[in-house]
């Protein structure tokens, strides 16, 4: 099955594409407006949950949103249409690390699109240089929450040196010249949420349509998912997001 709609049936539930649960994404978004923001880009913004839910929220704003998926942006499209803020939206099909506008914007969020740039710190230097200068950025990653054992790092194909704990990754990012100005820690109970709902969409949408050439795949793959989670990375990984504004 091809990843992008193999990643489209796994959110159906889920569309926030990131353990976030849906009060703490309001949260962060408001947290994110400051008074007088205007623009808002997603560097990475697939399907475009964030850049929908931060429109509903502050009916002033304007977005634009960036990726490489064309099938990604077109459900873009079509929930900004559904809610009523397709006017306000504009969507770029282009590589987020390449995406040079004329303008700057109040708030740049990228949740966990940070490969895209090779990393956390520099997807903040991309989103540094399209940033105002009293803006703020959301950026989510993964970080480590207690110690990869071989498990763990077998299942997300992942070294120890690809993330760091909470304390030197919030470190890290001030010595680049952040200060966290919120954040937030997914809860075990929203990595639960988030991957049983990944798996189980995608486990019952093959039931549902056993007579599709891609379900086989689709079955097979939310059950290896499943038990890369469970037996893996579970209790290892964390997520963190944070709001992040230039530091003096």
């Amino acid at each position: 099955m091809d990843r992008q709609r193999r990643s489209h049936l796994a959110h159906a539930d889920h569309p926030i594409a990131a353990p976030v649960a849906d009060e703490s994404v309001a949260r962060l978004l408001d947290r994110a407006v400051a008074d007088g923001a205007e623009r808002a880009l997603d560097l990475g913004c697939g399907g475009g949950e964030w850049l929908r839910r931060l429109l509903v929220r502050h009916p002033r704003l304007r977005a634009e949103g960036v990726d490489v998926h064309a099938e990604a942006l077109e459900r873009a499209r079509e929930g900004a249409e559904e809610s009523g803020v397709a006017d306000r939206l504009v969507l770029h099909e282009t590589d987020a690390a390449a995406f040079a506008p004329a303008h700057r914007f109040d708030v740049v969020l990228s949740v966990g699109a940070a490969h895209a740039f090779g990393g956390l710190l520099p997807t903040l230097a991309a989103a540094r240089a399209l940033l105002a200068p009293e803006g703020r950025v959301v950026v989510g990653d993964g970080f480590w929450e207690s110690a990869p054992d071989a498990a763990a790092l077998s299942a997300l194909g992942a070294t120890r040196d690809d993330h760091a704990d909470l304390p030197t990754t919030v470190d890290r990012v001030v010595a680049d010249g952040w200060t966290p100005v919120y954040g937030h820690v997914s809860t075990a109970g929203e990595w639960d949420d988030y991957e049983w709902s990944w798996t189980g969409s995608l486990s019952r949408w093959a039931l549902d349509h056993r007579e599709e050439p891609d379900a086989l795949d689709a079955y097979q793959a939310a059950a290896e998912h499943r038990t890369q989670w469970l037996a893996g990375y579970r209790g290892t990984l964390g997520f963190v997001t944070l709001v992040l504004r230039r530091s003096p």
